[in-house]
């Protein structure tokens, strides 16, 4: 009988006292404590995300009472400016839910993530009145990060399979191939 790390301890193994400890580490299995490490962490950042998305909403509310003492135009260009930053973090939890729920990062959320700040950052250099080298150089980054994104969704490899999918089944009900 052959001896592999990766397969399942019995629960006996684990609780018997008189087991040395390197005979109940020998059957560990270390793919579950990676399981239930990542979960924890995941668990542990899905918390700090909502705390971080709860607290920016209350301190753009707030911000709304500096319309009493600043011009309208500066108070809701922080306010559009905050809530972009926002939906950035939305994304960032779309993608953390999405690893926990399907142990897979989808590039797409990430490609999203990215456009979300990247746009916050040309809106506040457009409102900065910031100079144009660096807005062109964003609107570059994002003019990529859009075909990347086009691409991604594109030629993603679950649009692949479905495509395979529906032509075998077209072909199978007597399509021509």
């Amino acid at each position: 009988m052959t001896f592999s790390i990766l397969r399942r301890a019995p629960s006996w193994l684990h609780l018997s006292p008189d087991r040395p400890a390197w005979s109940r580490l020998r059957g560990l299995d270390l793919i579950e404590v990676w399981t239930w490490g990542i979960k924890g962490v995941l668990s542990l950042m899905i918390v700090t995300l909502l705390a971080a998305l709860t607290g920016g909403v209350l301190k753009t509310l707030f911000g709304l009472w500096m319309l009493a003492d600043h011009q309208a135009e500066v108070v809701l260009r922080q306010v559009i400016i905050d809530m972009l930053m926002l939906l950035a973090l939305v994304e960032v939890f779309k993608t953390t839910v999405t690893y926990f729920s399907e142990g897979r990062v989808k590039v797409t959320f990430i490609v999203d993530t990215i456009l979300v700040v990247m746009l916050t950052e040309v809106i506040s250099q457009w409102f900065k009145g910031g100079d144009w080298q660096a807005l062109s150089a964003l609107g570059g980054m994002l003019l990529i990060l859009g075909i990347v994104r086009v691409m991604v969704v594109r030629w993603s490899p679950t649009q692949m399979k479905q495509s395979a999918y529906s032509y075998m089944a077209h072909t199978n009900e007597g399509g021509h191939t």
